[in-house]
C-alpha cells in the first residue's frame, strides 16, 4: 500500500486531506444510518468546495487544522466519535460525531477528500484502529494473552529442585553464576537475562547426579564441584530469598517491556492487517464487538481448528458468518466453496469490499467506536445513554473530561 504516515510521534498520526463539510445524521439503527451515510457521501463526491486541512489522530480524539498547522478548526474527544467509514472509490473518508460542547444530541458526519483511494483508506484504518487502541488502554482485561508475551512458567527454586536443607549438597555455591549474592563476593557483571538463563541450566526439574552432569558439561562446574554446602538451612533461604526478589524483578521488567502498548506509528500494510485482524484484542471479545459492528464488518484470524489456515468472520444480516480461508496448490488464496482465487489476503478483502460476489453483502470498512459515549459529562459520572444508532452496542468506557 506503499505509505508511511507523517508523525509527530508514535501516538499521533497526522495527514492532509480536503475538507468538504458536515451535514446532520439522523438518529437511527445502525444499518439504516449507513446507508444514510453512503447515500449522502455520493452525493458530495462531485462537490468542487474544499478546504485542505491537517488532520490529526490519536487515541485521545480527532483534530483538525488548517494547512499550515497553525489554527485549530475542529476537535472531537474519541469518546464522542461513533463510527467512521470511507469510500475509497470516491477518495472520501468520513466520521460521525457529536458536536464539542454541544447540549444537543444531534450527530454530525465530517466528510473529507483524500488525495486518492488508498490514501481515504489510510485515514480510515487510522482512526479504525484509534478505536481498538482506546478500547485495549479502558479494557485491559480483554487484551489477548500473547499479546502482552509469555512469562516464564517456572522460578528456579533451591528449596524445590531435589536440594535438602540439612545434608551437603552437590553444587558449590562458589562456582555457581549467582556471584554477587554471597557475602565477600563482587558483583556480576552479566545482564539480568544472562542470569535467568544461567539459572535454568543449573537447577532444572532433574536429579542432582543429572544436574551436577548437565553443569560440568556446560562448564558452569568443575569436574572437582564435589564440596560440602556449610550454609545452614536459614542461610540458604535467605539466599533464596534474594534470588527470588531479583528474579521477580526481572520479570516485570520483561512485563512491561512486552505489554507496551501498539503504536500507531506503523506501516500502512501492518496498521491494515491490525484493523482486519483486531490485533491486542482477545478472540472472544472480539466476537462480541464484531456482532455489534455495522453490516459487512469482519474479523481476520486463524482457524481454531486448522492452523495452517486462516478464517474470515462477516457479521451478515443472519449474525456472524465463518468463511474458512484456504490455501491453493499455487500459493494462492481462496475462501472456501467460492471460485475466486487471490494473491494476496488484502487483495482478498479488497475484492469482496467492492463486489460482493457470492457473499450475502459487501465488506465494510467501516468500523463502531465501542468506547463511544452518547452523553458528554464533563463534571459527574452518570450512567451512559446507549446510543439507538449503535444497534446493541454497550458504553463500556470512563468518563472523563472532553479532550481539545
Amino acid at each position: 500500500m506503499g505509505e508511511a504516515p507523517t508523525r509527530e510521534d508514535s501516538s499521533v498520526i497526522s495527514r492532509s486531506a480536503e475538507y468538504v463539510g458536515s451535514f446532520p445524521v439522523d438518529d437511527r439503527c445502525l444499518d439504516e444510518q449507513m446507508e444514510q451515510l453512503h447515500t449522502q457521501l455520493k452525493a458530495l463526491r462531485t462537490c468542487k468546495r474544499r478546504r485542505p486541512v491537517s488532520i490529526r489522530f490519536s487515541i485521545k480524539g480527532v483534530k483538525m487544522y488548517d494547512e499550515d498547522e497553525t489554527t485549530l478548526l475542529m476537535a472531537h474527544a474519541l469518546r464522542r466519535v461513533s463510527l467512521s467509514t470511507a469510500r475509497p472509490s470516491d477518495a472520501q473518508f468520513a466520521f460521525v460525531s457529536h458536536n464539542p460542547g454541544s447540549p444537543d444530541a444531534q450527530l454530525y458526519c465530517h466528510v473529507f477528500k483524500a488525495r486518492h483511494a488508498r490514501a481515504a483508506q489510510f485515514l480510515n484504518l487510522v482512526l479504525c484502529r484509534c478505536f481498538q487502541l482506546s478500547y485495549l488502554e479502558k479494557h485491559p482485561e480483554e487484551a489477548q494473552e500473547d499479546s502482552v508475551g509469555s512469562l516464564p512458567r517456572r522460578n528456579p527454586s533451591l528449596l524445590n529442585h531435589g536440594f535438602p536443607l540439612s545434608v551437603s549438597a552437590l553444587v558449590s555455591f562458589r562456582r555457581a553464576p549467582f556471584r554477587g549474592f554471597l557475602p565477600g563476593t563482587k558483583k556480576t557483571q552479566k545482564s539480568s537475562d544472562d542470569q535467568l538463563s544461567s539459572q535454568d541450566e543449573v537447577f532444572p526439574t532433574s536429579s542432582p547426579s543429572l544436574v551436577r552432569k548437565k553443569a560440568i558439561r556446560n562448564k558452569v562446574l568443575r569436574s572437582g564441584a564435589y564440596r560440602s554446602f556449610t550454609f545452614t538451612p536459614l542461610k540458604q533461604r535467605n539466599v533464596q530469598e534474594r534470588l527470588s526478589a531479583t528474579q521477580e524483578k526481572d520479570r516485570d521488567t520483561k512485563s512491561k517491556r512486552r505489554s507496551r502498548a501498539p503504536s500507531l506509528a506503523e506501516t500502512e500494510e501492518a496498521l491494515a492487517q491490525a484493523v482486519w485482524c483486531w490485533a491486542g484484542i482477545s478472540t472472544d471479545s472480539s466476537y462480541s464487538l464484531l456482532a455489534d459492528d455495522v453490516l459487512g464488518s469482519y474479523l481476520l484470524c486463524p482457524h481454531p481448528k486448522k492452523s495452517k489456515c486462516g478464517s474470515l468472520i462477516i457479521r451478515f444480516p443472519s449474525g456472524l458468518i465463518t468463511h474458512l480461508i484456504e490455501n491453493t496448490r499455487k500459493g494462492k488464496f481462496v475462501l472456501e466453496k467460492f471460485k475466486t482465487e487471490f494473491s494476496s489476503l488484502a487483495e482478498l478483502i479488497e475484492h469482496y469490499t467492492e463486489d460482493q460476489g457470492e457473499l450475502p453483502c459487501l465488506l465494510s470498512c467501516a468500523r463502531v467506536n465501542h468506547c463511544y459515549e452518547w452523553e458528554e459529562n464533563t463534571v459527574q459520572q452518570t450512567a451512559v445513554k446507549p446510543n439507538k444508532s449503535l444497534n446493541k452496542t454497550k458504553a463500556k468506557s470512563t468518563h472523563r473530561r472532553e479532550w481539545v
